[in-house]
């Protein structure tokens, strides 16, 4: 209940914008007492918000902290369902563990989690994913799609679209995707995707998207073995950045890609996706589990699957690999 009365405080204040709201209107719409109100613009305040208190007009958030906190993500969230419900924690092993755990108590569609710190974050292949504490975003989205499993990975290509647009949108820097869903800055890495599926042959449980997003690392801040191949956001503008914002936005770009998606299939995705690729018609190594192939890189598929032609003119479908491109 508690929590509930957080959650439409903050929604009244996003609908609200600049304008006060009086705790008594507040009190309508969110169906509880004024007490409860100032109890909850109290618990605000103690967060970091700065809400204004003028007699005869009401309350209104005039700034909010630059930490990361679920009620932070909320204020400004204008998407209908990809990010309403929050599970936050400072620190997790791992979001998407968390994510499978609240799967399987069936925790509604569009659910994320997020952690300003994850101890054993992974990414693709059981690499260890660097996340460390008030830098980036370390966030896992639970989704529940009705599409065959072999659509899942098409699912991956989505997430990297928007998380590009929403880096874009935020902070106002050009990104590229590497396939297929490195997301880069200059070349060098800012983003990482993991995609999971829990399924059986003809009908899908859940699919739980990790997302990894450098944000306000400096160059120090990476290990040194990524010294050099990785960047943040920070680093490509010289300014922090909120992260609570480039979150919001990418709820709102994943609901109307995904939306998209389930309407209209795949096709209008991959227009979006060929849009940011990097590496298309280039000769590129492709290291897969089963072994290493090198040729030219020709595009996706309408399914999303990499077509890559090797020195024999034999054309290999690519489900999942790694890519080193370009070689000479």
């Amino acid at each position: 209940m508690q929590s509930d009365i957080r959650k439409k405080l903050l929604d009244a204040f996003t609908n609200a914008g600049d304008r006060f709201l009086s705790g008594q209107a507040l009190a309508a719409m969110i169906g509880c007492s004024r007490t409860a109100v100032w109890k909850h613009i109290e618990g605000l305040r103690s967060e970091g918000f700065t809400i204004e208190a003028v007699k005869r007009k009401g309350y209104r958030i005039s700034n909010t902290p630059l930490a990361l906190t679920a009620d932070e993500i909320r204020l400004g969230l204008k998407s209908r369902f990809i990010g309403q419900t929050i599970h936050y924690r400072e620190t997790v092993d791992s979001t998407q563990k968390l994510a499978l755990a609240l799967s399987a108590a069936d925790a509604p569609e569009g659910t994320l989690v997020v952690a300003d710190e994850q101890t054993s974050g992974r990414g693709r292949m059981d690499r260890k994913w660097h996340s460390p504490k008030g830098s980036g975003i370390w966030m896992s989205l639970l989704l529940r799609p009705d599409i065959p499993p072999q659509r899942a990975p098409q699912l991956t290509l989505l997430t990297a679209v928007a998380v590009a647009r929403a880096i874009e949108e935020a902070s106002g820097i050009s990104v590229a995707i590497k396939w297929p869903n490195d997301i880069l800055v200059n070349g060098k890495k800012i983003t990482g995707i993991l995609t999971e599926m829990q399924a059986e042959s003809d009908r899908i449980h859940s699919v739980i998207i990790g997302i990894g997003v450098n944000v306000n690392q400096k160059n120090e801040d990476f290990p040194g073995e990524l010294q050099g191949i990785a960047t943040s956001i920070a680093l490509e503008t010289g300014q922090e950045a909120r992260r609570s914002m480039i979150i919001r936005e990418f709820c709102s770009q994943f609901e109307k890609l995904y939306l998209i998606f389930l309407e209209k299939g795949f096709y209008p995705i991959k227009l979006l996706w060929e849009s940011y690729a990097q590496g298309m018609g280039s000769r590129v190594r492709a290291r897969t589990y089963s072994g290493v192939i090198e040729g030219k890189a020709l595009g996706i598929t309408n399914e999303g699957v990499l077509q890559l032609e090797d020195v024999s003119g034999r054309i290999h479908q690519i489900y999942s690999a790694d890519i080193d491109f370009p070689l000479s």
